[in-house]
C-alpha cells in the first residue's frame, strides 16, 4: 500500500477510500471513468471533477511519471 490511502476495499471499486486527485494533463491518459467507479467517487465529500480511484488506475509505461494528490482526508 501506499501511505495515507486506505484502500478498504483492496482494489475492488467498492469502498472509495482510494479517492486522489489526478491533475489536468494526465486526463487524456487515462481509461474512461466506468460505472462502477462513478457510483463510488458520488459517496466522497471531497469530489473534485480531476477526482479518480487509485484502484482504477492500472501502473503501465503510459502512467510513467504521473503524480497525484490526495484529499486531507478519506473519510
Amino acid at each position: 500500500g501506499i501511505p495515507g490511502i486506505d484502500g478498504d476495499c483492496g482494489g475492488a471499486c467498492a469502498c472509495a477510500t482510494c479517492m486522489v486527485y489526478v491533475p489536468e494533463e494526465w486526463q487524456g491518459k487515462l481509461p474512461e471513468v466506468e460505472t462502477m467507479e462513478e457510483t463510488m467517487l458520488d459517496f466522497c465529500e471531497r469530489r473534485e471533477d480531476n477526482s479518480r480511484l487509485s484502484c482504477q488506475l492500472v501502473a503501465s509505461d503510459a502512467l510513467d511519471g504521473i503524480r497525484v494528490q490526495m484529499p486531507e482526508s478519506q473519510h
